[in-house]
């Protein structure tokens, strides 16, 4: 039991709505989970701020940790200027 005095509901006993959010929630953190340790397995090493190990790791950490290398653990490349003009 929690210690405020509130139990925790179960699946049945939410709205159609709460349901439909608790799914859309737990899809967005499968996909960026995903997304990331697809990212991480693609990527070369040399492109990735850390080690992989590290990051496949962390990317298991909620959405923090996709998010996290999303922003922090790819290496920003120099953009490559379009030579057709």
């Amino acid at each position: 039991m929690m210690s405020d005095g509130k139990q925790k509901k179960k699946w049945s006993e939410l709205s159609g709505p709460a349901k439909a959010g608790s799914v859309v929630m737990g899809l967005i953190q499968v996909s960026l989970l995903v997304a990331a340790l697809v990212d991480i397995y693609r990527r070369p090493a040399e492109e990735i701020n850390g080690s992989k190990t590290m990051w496949t790791g962390l990317a298991f950490i909620n959405y923090a940790g996709p998010i996290a290398y999303f922003i922090k653990g790819r290496k920003q490349l120099p953009a490559v200027e379009d030579s057709q003009g």
